[in-house]
């Protein structure tokens, strides 16, 4: 069939740089080639052993669920919400989906309006727009914010614009992917000053809210509550990504966006699978085994991410150290004119050029809404054996876990950031 009978919306859009990146390193695998891998962001850990019990307890589930969500699992996230952030929401405030990126979707075909999002933010924001054929602005933000959007980035958009009753949505994500950075409580006191200035609805993305590594991730949410829509699910901080749940947690403000929402799920996807609906309200229920199994993941990803900012810093690439999350976002701006030299001039030329030399795969900023000048990359420190590292974590019980950690317990991390670090001192 003639690439002219593909819709206009979708005929200039590639697959998602996060998976096709994990395409690559399996076929460089399937060749031979040693690849350390920091592309896609897929959480190391494995699911907690009472989630998945309860997954296998209800695998002869069979039937269709409500399109919002199975009432249970509904409550349990309404609670787990209340409980982390002293919020108020019920269980008839919550939207269950397959994965919190579907939802994001049919938020973006369901709102009418401008839909907003800072540069840098996750890979697929911008793409579901473009499907939709949304009208989309991306907010440039800079290093010195810590590639965060401020509330002097977002008044300087909006009042250029000159509209104060555009409907528009704006989506947050922090812990920040692509970055691994988050927001002090000023800042979002800064931001949240300026969306009710102009009425914005936020979809905050909080997914890798558990797994701030401190465990003192704040939403939004607390600060701006009726406009807030808080996302979430279960891919990263309960290791099961692959189980696709997410949910939205709606103020009771937007009703008509959730009533909106539910009309067009029950349209595409139905429901969300009985079984895993059943094993999710084990995972937000929470338990003490839970609990440590949190404190524990975030202590690993701490000393892995501290430790590569560490050794980065040290050649003088320039990144923000990690908060929360398992991502880097080092700047190669320090080595533009010796990368000049070598023909590289973008961020995509600088990430082709690392993983052939050096076998170290990942991805270039302008994936995440840079401009290609910007010697930006991200790079995602989840390549290695999750539950060995969290079982290493409770044996020595020491908080911070030691340097020596990374080297013992994480070697392809360890070995692809010397690599490139090697290839950085051969420019």
């Amino acid at each position: 069939m003639s690439n002219t009978h593909i819709n206009l919306n979708i005929r200039s859009l590639k697959p998602s740089a996060t998976l096709a990146i994990n395409e690559r390193i399996a076929e460089l695998k399937s060749q031979n080639k040693k690849v350390y891998s920091f592309g896609l962001g897929q959480s190391p850990f494995h699911v907690p052993a009472e989630v998945v019990k309860e997954l296998q307890k209800h695998a002869a589930e069979k039937d269709y669920l409500p399109v919002q969500g199975l009432l249970k699992l509904r409550q349990s996230v309404a609670d787990f919400h209340n409980r982390y952030e002293h919020l108020n929401f019920k269980a008839e405030n919550i939207l269950i989906g397959p994965g919190s990126k579907e939802l994001i979707f049919l938020t973006q075909l369901v709102f009418y309006g401008e839909i907003l999002f800072p540069a840098p933010s996750w890979v697929s924001y911008h793409p579901q727009a473009k499907i939709i054929g949304n009208n989309v602005h991306f907010i440039p933000t800079d290093f010195d914010s810590r590639w965060l959007l401020s509330g002097e980035h977002l008044e300087a958009f909006c009042g250029a614009e000159n509209d104060p009753e555009k409907p528009r949505i704006l989506i947050l994500n922090y812990p920040s992917n692509p970055v691994g950075s988050t927001y002090s409580p000023n800042e979002l006191e800064d931001l949240v000053v300026v969306l009710k200035k102009y009425n914005i609805t936020v979809i905050s993305d909080e997914i890798y809210g558990l797994l701030h590594h401190n465990g003192e991730h704040r939403s939004i949410a607390t600060l701006y509550p009726e406009k807030t829509i808080i996302s979430s699910g279960i891919s990263k901080w309960c290791g099961a990504g692959g189980w696709r749940l997410g949910t939205f947690a709606f103020p009771k403000d937007l009703d008509w966006l959730l009533n909106g929402m539910k009309v067009a799920a029950s349209e595409t996807f139905t429901s969300v699978s009985a079984p895993i609906q059943y094993a999710a309200v084990k995972a937000f229920e929470g338990s003490s085994d839970i609990d440590n199994y949190l404190v524990h993941s975030r202590r690993v990803l701490s000393v892995i991410g501290n430790w590569c900012y560490n050794q980065l810093i040290q050649k003088q690439i320039r990144l923000i150290k990690p908060e929360g999350g398992f991502y880097l976002f080092p700047s190669f701006r320090n080595y533009s004119e010796k990368l000049k030299h070598r023909g590289i001039t973008t961020g995509k030329e600088l990430a082709e050029a690392i993983l052939m030399e050096t076998g170290v795969a990942c991805l270039p900023g302008e994936d995440f809404g840079l401009k290609p000048k910007h010697l930006v990359l991200r790079m995602a420190y989840v390549n290695f054996n999750g539950k060995n590292a969290i079982n290493q974590s409770i044996k020595l019980n020491i908080n911070p876990l030691p340097e020596s950690f990374v080297k013992d317990n994480c070697q392809d991390i360890h070995t692809g950031i010397l690599k490139l670090l090697d290839w950085i001192e051969q420019l």
